[in-house]
């Protein structure tokens, strides 16, 4: 990734944090209030793994031995 796509990503998280009070449980309730909403306009949601899946890209990346 460049830096300027990092650097949207994390100046749109400061906002969202900020129009929240930087309460994360306040955060976390208006990500639940956005899931139902777009889940009633007909999008799926896809639950993360808890756990990286063995052998991805991102276990690779992250967990690295060297």
């Amino acid at each position: 990734m460049n830096d300027e796509i990092i650097a949207e990503v994390r100046a749109i998280k400061e906002a969202l944090a900020e129009e929240s009070g930087f309460d994360i449980r306040r955060i976390a309730e208006e990500i639940r209030k956005s899931e139902i909403q777009s889940e009633a306009e007909g999008w799926k949601h896809i639950a993360a793994p808890l756990q990286p899946l063995p052998n991805s890209a991102f276990q690779r990346t992250r967990f690295a031995h060297r």
